[in-house]
């Protein structure tokens, strides 16, 4: 019998240093995570960009079953102004497995603001 619990997981402002991704999620052992949604605001004076990257471990997937996972961008070089908010991945749903990692860039320190909703399934 399986449970669904859904969670938020957020942060104040990442990442430390820009190019260096801020691990927003990873998702545990015997578990199936699917995003619901993904917010990034720009809390700094000026417009940035956002990078959006699922880093995925998991063996026997592409290429026939027989190649393991590795990272996709799942958004690249958008741009966010000043005091906005940007909705990420609400339309089509991702779907993580266990030790998947989901991960957040910014082109300057400490200007973005993430709030993660998903749906862990143990």
């Amino acid at each position: 019998n399986m449970a669904n619990t859904f969670k938020v997981v957020n942060f104040a402002a990442e990442p430390a240093s820009a190019g260096t991704a801020y691990t927003m999620y990873t998702v545990a052992g015997s578990t199936t995570t699917v995003v619901l949604g993904l917010i990034l605001t720009n809390i700094g004076t000026t417009a940035v960009t956002a990078e959006v990257e699922l880093h995925s471990d998991t063996a026997g997937r592409a290429v026939n079953n027989n190649t393991a996972n590795g990272i996709s961008i799942l958004a690249k070089d958008v741009n966010i102004p000043s005091g906005t908010s940007l909705e990420l991945l609400s339309g089509g749903k991702i779907v993580m497995e266990a030790t998947d990692e989901l991960k957040i860039d910014c082109s300057v320190a400490d200007k973005l603001s993430g709030t993660l909703s998903i749906m862990e399934i143990t």
